[in-house]
């Protein structure tokens, strides 16, 4: 593991508390959110929108242009995080890919299971297409994107929707809720997120019986048929995540099925990293990474 991710981690650790399957989903939430440090990266627009009853915040890095838009989906296992987890990050995105960000806070499990996430990021994600020059973007230049489970309603939006798209981006995603990828046993108490972890959120996630291989809860099993027109992908995976496996196997499917992917490692690294970049030079250098690949993506044609 990269040195810095240790001393990160043993500083987690070093907080303390219980497991997070051994706790409340209000519980979880809270704690989450207490560890939220203040972003010190400025943006020349930030504000709150209601994109058709669903809370949602704009980023905007520039004021005199139209600009492309990435519709963001924050990670959390479904369950836990919202607008302020991910406000650093979605900062960071903006200012590195010259172009606009619109974060959405899609309810959460356990109040609000499968499909009720993935249905308000839909619903988001198509009223971002029909307003786009209301937030001062090009309707012809969206990409999607989010981290872990964040990543996997990226995935399913952009089959589900019927949006145009020029890009996904996806950080260490969750693709299969099966549980069944290597890694999800070689990092099964892996710093950050574990093995039961995942399963305690997916058990949040789909409490109505919903079923695991749904290819609308793990687009690992959506049909060939289906991935072929994704557009092109970047995916972010860490060496110690339970989840790393997965992506990368997503990755390979669709790379093979002829859809533009790269897929990039970060070794030494462990889940959730791109939030930390006040302690990890990787989350700066994947916030770069992911940057750049929407400045393409997005750019004028």
């Amino acid at each position: 593991m990269h040195t810095q991710a240790i001393t990160l981690t043993d500083l987690i650790k070093s907080l303390g508390g219980p497991p997070i399957e051994t706790q409340t989903p209000i519980e979880v939430r809270q704690r989450y959110s207490s560890t939220v440090v203040p972003s010190d990266e400025a943006v020349a627009e930030i504000r709150n929108v209601d994109a058709n009853g669903i809370p949602a915040r704009l980023y905007r890095p520039r004021l005199d242009v139209e600009l492309g838009l990435l519709v963001y989906f924050h990670g959390g296992g479904w369950v836990i995080g919202n607008l302020e987890t991910h406000d650093d990050v979605c900062r960071a995105i903006a200012n590195r890919s010259g172009h606009a960000v619109l974060s959405v806070d899609y309810r959460l499990a356990p109040e609000f299971p499968f499909p009720a996430p993935l249905d308000d990021c839909i619903g988001a994600t198509r009223w971002a297409f029909e307003h786009a020059h209301e937030l001062g973007c090009d309707p012809d230049r969206i990409a999607l994107g989010g981290d872990s489970a964040g990543g996997n309603l990226a995935i399913v939006v952009a089959l589900e929707s019927d949006v145009p798209l020029r890009c996904l981006v996806l950080i260490y995603p969750a693709t299969d809720a099966t549980q069944k990828h290597q890694s999800q046993d070689e990092n099964a108490n892996g710093p950050i997120l574990t093995k039961a972890t995942v399963k305690w959120f997916l058990g949040h996630y789909l409490a109505n019986g919903a079923i695991q291989s749904d290819p609308r809860v793990s687009p690992h099993f959506a049909p060939d048929a289906s991935l072929t027109k994704l557009p092109s992908t970047l995916v972010i995976t860490a060496e110690f995540d339970p989840l790393r496996d997965e992506g990368e196997a997503f990755a390979s499917r669709i790379s093979s099925l002829g859809v533009p992917t790269s897929s990039v490692r970060y070794r030494g690294q462990i889940h959730d990293f791109l939030r930390y970049s006040q302690f990890l030079d990787d989350a700066h250098s994947a916030r770069t990474l992911i940057g750049a690949t929407l400045s393409r993506a997005l750019q004028k044609t």
